[in-house]
């Protein structure tokens, strides 16, 4: 999936915001780790709001399954009892 750890790093040159730039040098900070952080970051989630996105009807629809028929293997649970409509109810009769 996305795994960006131990990948090669490549050079590239980016436009910033100046007074940004010398603040972030003044206070020391490695600019290519923060970036790369925060890029990984916002790349992560970004294909997460994708996937959900593409992915939302297949979702729905086994949502809509497991309220209809309950969770799949349920009736192998063997720390609580299925109540068939996706809860379990543990051995003291709480949901």
């Amino acid at each position: 999936m996305l795994n960006f750890e131990n990948a090669t790093k490549k050079a590239t040159n980016l436009s910033l915001n100046v007074k940004v730039l010398e603040a972030a040098r003044e206070m020391g900070m490695n600019l290519s780790q923060t970036v790369n952080t925060l890029l990984a970051d916002e790349v992560k989630r970004r294909y997460w709001e994708k996937w959900n996105e593409d992915n939302k009807e297949a979702m729905a629809a086994y949502n809509e399954r497991v309220a209809k028929y309950g969770l799949p293997l349920a009736k192998y649970r063997t720390w609580g009892k299925s109540l068939g409509d996706g809860r379990v109810e543990d051995q003291h009769g709480a949901l």
